[in-house]
């Protein structure tokens, strides 16, 4: 999958722009570097409006919430099976399907994470036994998103709970490797779906990496 890379131009420069401005914001002391930067933030706002995405106005929240060194965020997924079938979670942003998971919390760990997503969005507990992957989203094919985002997905076993819905996720199912809903690649490809089945039927295989 590696070979694969997919990363909206525009984006890439907004991404940019915005990295050196936050960078820029966190360590400057001289009062025109810093009224520099700002401008650079505010212009790469004013591009940022201009691009064809429907998560531009959550995205403008995020950066200018944001502060500090600029680093890619980091989204956790969990894969989990009842036999051969995979749990997902409907989500309500999309209406389209995809693993447990969802960006990192302080003070818990990406193992942590990931149990903590299952429970939250299917009611299930479960133990994350194997880091089956960590990668860089712009190098698969998700759909292009302004965001640098690092994914991290764990094969985790089922041990209890009732599967229900959630508010974030108002569907949630186990599914058969082959009779998949329509996936939100925003989050999960197919791909990575059929790594996930690999690794579940070869717990030797090695950790996946970009």
């Amino acid at each position: 999958m590696s070979d694969f890379m997919q990363d909206d131009p525009g984006m890439a420069s907004i991404r940019t722009l915005i990295g050196i401005a936050q960078t820029g914001l966190a360590y400057a002391k001289d009062p025109y570097d810093i009224e520099r930067y700002h401008q650079l933030l505010e212009t790469a706002q004013i591009l940022l409006v201009k691009q064809p995405s429907p998560l531009t106005s959550q995205l403008l929240k995020n950066l200018v919430a944001d502060s500090g060194y600029a680093t890619p965020k980091m989204d956790i997924r969990a894969a989990v099976f009842d036999s051969e079938r995979i749990l997902l979670v409907k989500e309500v942003e999309d209406g389209l399907w995809s693993l447990p998971g969802g960006w990192a919390d302080i003070n818990h760990s990406p193992a942590q994470v990931a149990a903590k997503e299952v429970l939250e969005e299917t009611g299930l507990r479960v133990s994350p036994r194997k880091l089956v992957a960590f990668t860089d989203r712009r190098l698969h094919p998700h759909p292009p998103m302004l965001l640098h985002v690092y994914k991290a997905f764990f094969l985790c076993e089922l041990s209890g709970g009732t599967l229900r819905p959630s508010l974030e996720t108002p569907d949630v199912g186990f599914f058969d490797e082959h009779n998949l809903p329509e996936l939100s690649t925003a989050r999960v490809t197919h791909e990575q779906i059929a790594m996930m089945y690999r690794h579940l039927r070869d717990e030797t295989l090695p950790t996946y990496f970009d």
